[in-house]
């Protein structure tokens, strides 16, 4: 008898309701409260933009600026400190020394 009573009450709020059985509502996060998320991915989208502009602009700016090459490097007494010479002569790979 109670199953039956069961099924009656469910029966009758199925008919009451309709076909739809209600669903819990739902719940609501704090990060999209307020703002539809077409809006927030359109935001974004600009802000992207705009920081890709501007990393451009100031990339052009400093890659466009001089600066100064100094000739001769300093003549510090422990840099190309050779004992003997290279195996394939006297002038390393990527440098050519002045012969006397």
């Amino acid at each position: 008898m109670a199953m039956a009573s069961m099924r009656f009450g469910v029966l009758r709020t199925v008919l009451r309701c309709g076909s739809k059985v209600s669903t819990p509502a739902k719940r609501g996060y704090a990060s999209s409260a307020h703002h539809d998320d077409a809006y927030e991915a359109a935001k974004w989208e600009k802000i992207t933009y705009l920081g890709i502009a501007t990393c451009s602009i100031l990339a052009i700016y400093n890659l466009s600026k001089g600066h100064h090459h100094s000739e001769e490097p300093p003549p510090y007494p422990y840099l190309h400190v050779r004992n003997k010479e290279f195996p394939w002569g006297p002038d390393g790979l990527f440098e050519v020394k002045k012969h006397h």
